[in-house]
């Protein structure tokens, strides 16, 4: 985690802080709205719910992880600079996910 801390910060020259890559990083994967199942009548139906903060945080890191997992050939820490700055930017598929997460 240390290690892509540091690729992401020296990819993002212009940013002073390490912790600010991560922190907006965090803020732009982060959920606010998410659908659940309610069962009405014998019918299941998508119910749009909003997210806790702590479910929007916990969900926001599981989903850098798992797509920095996803990505095959290089270093584990390399895979999740790229992954954090791309979040950081407002791009990839951390981002993406978020997005079709709040389509539904």
């Amino acid at each position: 985690f240390y290690e892509a801390i540091d690729l992401a910060s020296k990819k993002l020259p212009d940013v002073e802080d390490a912790t600010e890559i991560f922190t907006r990083a965090i803020d732009n994967v982060r959920p606010s709205v998410e659908v659940r199942s309610k069962r009405v009548g014998g019918a299941n139906y998508q119910v749009p719910r909003e997210v806790r903060r702590n479910r929007q945080q916990s969900l926001a890191i599981r989903w850098l992880v798992d797509n920095a997992r996803k990505k095959k050939g290089k270093p584990m820490a390399v895979r999740l600079s790229e992954e954090l700055v791309d979040a950081y930017n407002g791009t990839g598929t951390s981002v993406q996910w978020k997005e079709s997460v709040h389509k539904m």
